[in-house]
């Protein structure tokens, strides 16, 4: 165990009683001239062993009850359907191999067999996105192998993240439920319940959401919290948290007809809930995090900020822990609470890489968790384990059905790869090919009205453009675009989109340089200058269209995908557009783009520069 307190072994602990009393039912024997054997010593009269059980239920009646309950906790965070281990930096933690569901599964099972052997109960549970923005293998069927994994792994509560809300609040529902969409037996290259003789069932485990809120009713999405009682007789309630910003970051019509409302306020108010329901140890599953200034310190917690800092700063003392994530970080921290009193939070970086193990360690008198003794451990999944034969025989199962549309060659490249490194610009060669790739797709066009300028989130392009000596498959595309995004048209003025690129530096985006978001374009050339103020950062009279300067009374028909339409990612502008239509996928486009421009050649990165 690491960091956040005293490594110190109860002699109440359950375990070392019942050490003491293998130790004192030996002595006895030995005193009384018997055997230390289990086996029944025949030349012991019936009066002998009758006093031998006299004796023996005396030493019970004094032994000492235990004054803590050990419970081990096991958590992760941001698996994103990582079935299988991510390749790149995602694939490590500090250059060890790391991840893939069916090590993450040997892991689990390992660690809880460490727990029973010294008496100890287990729990496991998750902080948010566990799907959403997966690889093909899971995303092609809707996420289902996720769940189904995580089922096998013996998950029981997760929080909801933003991700769990890409399809939309209906089809989360039915990832809790169960059930088969009609989607066509893979139209749109997904398919689900793609084995009829096993349709999809639903989680097992539950999933919460304290804060979030059907608006008309203002009743949950899901159950706010869960309790979990133990063998012991002690309780642990578990509040599922969902990140308050999820409506800015996820598309609109998924969350349509639902409030997020602020983490603190809706946890701090579930307290006396819990209390009154005779539970003092608290657990929040927090999809909010931090960022530690060291990332490869993923066993403690160097100089953390971030939103988990406030959030920590504000909640109730009376809530014990929490396990948080969205920012895929690794941290290990005992943070003061508002009493001033050291609480545990804890991140388990992202995709199965790491799994938390805490000891909650609950004073017996009072039911509370004892924050000295209670230990957390961030622990790689490491490759070097068998892996658990089920969920391999899952991911085998799957990647049978999906090779169809993985292998599909649908273009070439000549580079080896085409990157989404940006320049001093911001821009880069990949966003290019995706603004590019949405500008030319027919299924915006609207009473033959074609878009003159797109506009791409760098956020929503996850990975490069790699290639298989030049070919590229429909996997390979869809890693780098995996949201299922819908292409949307609409006018903007260009006063409109004025604003627009002064968003890129301004209110969820800047003004520290840090939070830029400088939106990959087609269409378009501007120039934006560094030293400027947020607000004026674009160079006067830069700004051209077609080759054409921007007028500010002129309406362009322009397209970007249904979040960034929304006003995802802090661009509001989006919003005053007028004239939306809805196209096809994102995917779609961009893995059509690469057929008709086979083999592909990268463009230069100048349609945005640098200047004053």
């Amino acid at each position: 165990m690491a960091l956040t307190g005293r490594d110190k072994v109860r002699l109440g602990g359950r375990r070392a009683v019942g050490l003491l009393a293998a130790g004192t039912a030996a002595v006895l024997a030995l005193a009384a001239g018997g055997s230390v054997s289990q086996a029944a010593d025949t030349t012991k009269t019936g009066a002998t062993q009758s006093n031998a059980t006299a004796e023996a239920a005396a030493v019970q009646a004094k032994k000492p009850k235990p004054t803590h309950t050990q419970i081990q906790l096991l958590a992760l965070n941001d698996f994103h359907g990582n079935l299988e281990p991510a390749t790149g930096s995602g694939g490590n933690i500090n250059g060890i191999p790391a991840g893939g569901a069916a090590y993450l599964a040997t892991h689990l099972k390992d660690l809880r067999a460490a727990a029973k052997a010294k008496g100890q109960d287990s729990v496991t549970v998750a902080a948010g996105d566990l799907i959403g923005a997966s690889p093909l293998l899971s995303a092609a069927f809707h996420d289902e192998p996720t769940i189904e994994a995580m089922n096998g792994m013996g998950l029981e509560v997760a929080s909801v993240g933003n991700h769990e809300f890409d399809e939309g609040w209906h089809e989360l529902l039915r990832m809790q439920t169960g059930g088969c969409l009609p989607d066509g037996d893979g139209q749109n290259n997904q398919n689900s319940c793609p084995d009829p003789a096993h349709p999809f069932t639903g989680a097992k485990f539950k999933y919460l959401s304290a804060n979030v809120f059907f608006t008309n009713t203002q009743k949950t999405l899901f159950a706010p919290y869960t309790i979990k009682t133990f063998a012991d007789g002690q309780k642990v309630g578990f509040i599922g948290m969902t990140l308050e910003n999820t409506p800015n970051i996820v598309t609109k019509s998924g969350v349509e007809g639902l409030t997020f409302k602020d983490e603190v306020e809706t946890a701090n108010a579930l307290v006396p809930v819990l209390k009154k329901k005779g539970v003092q140890s608290i657990v929040v599953l927090l999809h909010e995090g931090g960022f530690p200034a060291d990332p490869k310190a993923y066993n403690s917690c160097p100089g953390i900020s971030g939103p988990i800092m406030d959030i920590n700063a504000n909640l109730d003392p009376a809530i014990d822990a929490i396990v948080s994530g969205h920012t895929h970080q690794a941290y290990n921290c005992s943070l003061p609470d508002k009493a001033g009193k050291p609480r545990l939070v804890t991140s388990a970086s992202s995709f199965g890489r790491l799994v938390t193990e805490v000891r909650l360690s609950i004073d017996n008198a009072t039911g509370d968790v004892d924050r000295v003794n209670t230990l957390a451990n961030n622990q790689i999944v490491t490759q070097d384990v068998v892996q658990d034969r089920k969920t391999a025989d899952l991911i085998a199962k799957y990647k049978t059905l999906v090779a169809p549309i993985e292998s599909k060659v649908i273009g070439h490249i000549t580079t080896p790869s085409v990157v989404r490194t940006n320049d001093d610009s911001l821009e880069s060669p990949l966003g290019n090919l995706i603004a590019d790739a949405q500008l030319a797709d027919p299924s915006v066009v609207s009473g033959g009205a074609a878009p003159v300028a797109a506009f791409m989130n760098p956020g929503g392009i996850r990975a490069d453009l790699a290639s298989n000596n030049g070919e590229v498959t429909f996997g390979q595309a869809f890693t780098v675009q995996p949201f299922n995004n819908f292409l949307v048209s609409m006018d903007m003025t260009g006063a409109q989109i004025k604003t627009l690129l002064e968003q890129q530096f301004s209110g969820l985006n800047g003004p520290e340089a840090a939070k830029y978001k400088v939106l990959q374009v087609a269409g378009i050339t501007y120039t934006w200058n560094p030293a400027a103020a947020a607000g004026s950062k674009i160079v006067a009279g830069s700004i051209k269209i077609g080759g054409q300067p921007l007028v500010d009374a002129t309406s362009y028909r322009i397209v970007t995908n249904n979040f960034l339409s929304d006003g995802g990612d802090g661009f509001p502008a989006f919003t005053t557009a007028t004239n939306k239509v809805f196209g096809g996928l994102d995917i779609d486009a961009f893995a059509s783009y690469l057929t008709a421009h086979d083999p592909y050649t990268p463009v230069a990165t100048d349609r945005i520069s640098i200047g004053s």
